[in-house]
């Protein structure tokens, strides 16, 4: 359908589709055990899960600006834990450039050249790096997230190559419309699913998954505008229509919409984010048009965004094959107005949401989450922490017998560590011990607290995976190559398994989409490749001819995969040294495998071709000029010239060829973009 096209679908129709979302959208609210055990982990994750009341005394008095009111500490065990297993498979998944690496065979070469320009692309514009480093997050704290894959569209600003002075504007502005894969991570807290079946089956056997998220008034008109196909008569009466975020859970459906409160000092209370009307405070709360209707706006909207697959007979749906399960789009606002709904004609024919479960083990959805195993090592760690904090302060500050007649109460009650203490006439003359008296306090526990706190974390460490040497931690003392990769192999087996998990789990079928969706959508484009450093054309026909297929993620690190720098050199001075080895061998290769294992760009230093032709016919002139000189005879032939074979010397150093490089490497035009585009 052309866009901006009414798409009409009858309204017993769209009631029965918005039925069918309430019912499966609702499902989050009856799984409040899986909210409040996200919202656990979370708060101690940012160590705010301490709500006695002493703590949150001891807070309001730190905000009052009493410090000396001490709140309790949390000691930050799941947070490290957390983040270092994101940094594993950031390294295993998202250091390659380009990210998903296509592979192929020789004749195929220059259609994956093409393949891999258009995922750069798709990779930069769609923000592919942020949203699987927060998919990688939420998988670690929860052992379940959520990421979308689909083909969109987004609008850019261009300028004209005019740069003539019009109407007081120099250079013309025009919109570039960009279409590609984009990823978007989905929020777990406000993602419903299919239960009945694995997360991971979800694309191809479950029957819907949705996600909410809040709009503003602004933001959900730019979001329809993009829409092609949007059912316009039903677009004044979303903008109408009340979120039942203001009438709070006592609504007709409930406010299925959730904002986890985890933290109290932020500058924003989250809290009262959907019951505030802020264009009704700005006086933008209604509209009149221009035949004296009104549309009253709300400030705040919750948008569904929903994947079905449905029988469309089941709905009354006059469409093909009405009797075969589809996969459709559903877009909702406030659970009570459909402004969008859609088949997906894709070719993958899949609900492209992905779901990692990074613990799997078999028992689904009671796994346990990396987070959830340390969550007991850090309260107990915590708990052994305060009370050694308590004996510290208790030793400081402990009983203390004193005089009135010689001391005042309201000095001794001073929290003031640096207050001057005065006496009263009645101590002149006396020594002070005799008026003030403190119980001498023992305090043998908290050695034995701390050494057990170690031990806690270390016990924690160890069953997540993370031993010393994971953290970079290592035992005094110099270790030989093969040392150091036996103690990483021990501390990243479980990082390995967890990789290949998701590799099996999200990657593997993502990959599928990402192809197919290339192949039906992408046009003919010129697109500037940052890895191939050059501006290539992409010819559809062409990509769909080829057979291309993807690397497939081992579960290592970039640096496991590498060869030990310090065997290759050893082997160098070893062929360097034998005539028989080094007619077997090319030095040149290995050197060069050597500094790129030691990240090295030899790059810039490396001869053009037309140096090496210069070199090689320099060098046999220099040889005829010396015969001739031994026999005293006359050169007919001129001293080659560097021009003659397109070589320029002064662009041989390194530093001049890389301001070079950078000069030619401009965005290309009509589609393409560079990697500063961003």
């Amino acid at each position: 359908m052309a866009a901006d096209q009414a798409f009409n679908i009858p309204k017993n129709v769209q009631e029965g589709l918005i039925q069918y979302h309430r019912t499966a959208s609702t499902l989050i609210e009856r799984q409040w055990n899986l909210r409040e055990q996200m919202l656990n982990i979370d708060l101690a994750y940012l160590r705010e899960q301490d709500n006695t009341v002493e703590n949150q005394r001891a807070r309001i008095y730190n905000r009052a600006g009493d410090s000396n009111k001490i709140q309790n500490i949390t000691i930050p065990v799941i947070k490290p834990q957390v983040r270092a297993a994101v940094a594993y498979q950031a390294a295993v998944f998202l250091t390659d450039y380009p990210i998903l690496g296509v592979v192929s065979s020789p004749k195929y070469i220059e259609a994956a050249k093409q393949m891999q320009a258009v995922i750069e692309e798709n990779s930069i514009r769609g923000s592919w790096t942020r949203e699987l480093l927060l998919f990688f997050q939420d998988g670690f704290k929860y052992n379940l997230s959520a990421i979308e894959l689909a083909w969109d569209k987004c609008t850019t600003a261009a300028l004209d190559t005019d740069v003539t002075f019009r109407g007081g504007q120099e250079g013309k502005v025009r919109e570039v419309i960009w279409s590609g894969n984009v990823l978007e991570r989905w929020d777990p807290y406000n993602t419903y699913f299919d239960c009945r079946i694995d997360p991971y089956d979800i694309p191809t056997k479950g029957e819907f998954c949705g996600h909410t998220k809040l709009m503003s008034r602004t933001a959900l008109k730019t979001f329809i505008a993009k829409l092609d196909n949007k059912i316009t008569e039903n677009i004044r009466p979303a903008f109408e229509s009340p979120s039942l975020l203001n009438s709070g859970a006592g609504g007709q459906y409930g406010a299925s919409f959730y904002l986890p409160i985890v933290n109290p000092d932020a500058i924003i209370d989250s809290r009262n984010v959907g019951y505030f009307d802020w264009d009704g405070w700005v006086g933008l709360s209604a509209s009149t048009r221009k035949d004296g209707s009104r549309i009253s706006y709300r400030g705040i909207y919750e948008v569904s965004i929903e994947y079905v697959r449905i029988i469309p007979s089941d709905f009354d749906l006059k469409v093909p094959a009405r009797n075969t399960p589809q996969v459709w789009k559903l877009i909702i606002v406030n659970h009570s107005v459909i402004i969008y709904a859609e088949r997906q004609t894709n070719a993958h024919d899949k609900i492209p949401v992905f779901f990692g479960c990074p613990s799997e083990d078999g028992l689904g959805y009671q796994t346990k989450s990396l987070a959830t195993d340390g969550l007991p090592f850090q309260q107990t760690s915590s708990a052994l922490m305060n009370s050694v904090m308590a004996s510290r302060r208790r030793a400081i500050t402990d009983r203390t017998l004193y005089d009135p007649s010689r001391v005042s109460e309201a000095h001794m009650n001073s929290s003031n560590p640096s207050a001057k203490i005065p006496v009263r006439p009645a101590a002149y003359g006396k020594p002070v011990s005799d008026a003030v008296y403190q119980f001498p306090f023992r305090d043998d526990q908290s050695g034995i607290n701390l050494q057990e706190i170690q031990s806690l974390i270390n016990f924690s460490n160890t069953l997540n995976g993370q031993n010393a040497a994971r953290q970079g931690q290592f035992v005094k003392g110099n270790k030989t190559d093969g040392q150091w990769q036996s103690t990483m192999s021990n501390a990243t087996s479980s990082d390995q398994m967890t990789a290949l998990l998701y590799e099996a789990q999200v990657f593997t079928p993502l990959k599928e989409v990402l192809k197919l969706n290339i192949l039906q959508y992408q046009g003919e484009a010129s697109i500037y490749s940052p890895s191939q450093k050059k501006e290539v054309s992409v010819d559809p026909v062409l990509l769909r001819q080829a057979i291309i297929n993807f690397k497939v993620t081992d579960g290592l690190l970039p640096s496991d995969k590498v060869i030990s720098g310090e065997s290759l050199k050893a082997a160098m001075q070893i062929i360097g040294t034998s005539q028989t080895l080094g007619g077997a061998y090319n030095i040149g290769p290995m050197f060069s495998y050597i500094m790129k294992s030691e990240n090295v760009d030899l790059e810039p230093f490396q001869k053009s071709q037309g140096q090496i032709a210069y070199e090689q016919a320099l060098g046999q002139w220099q040889m005829v000029a010396l015969e001739a000189a031994k026999k005293g005879t006359p050169i007919n032939t001129p001293m080659p010239l560097p021009e003659q074979f397109g070589y320029d010397p002064e662009m041989n150093d390194p530093e001049e060829a890389g301001e070079q490089e950078l000069s030619t490497n401009q965005p290309a035009t009509g589609g393409g973009m560079s990697n500063g585009a961003t």
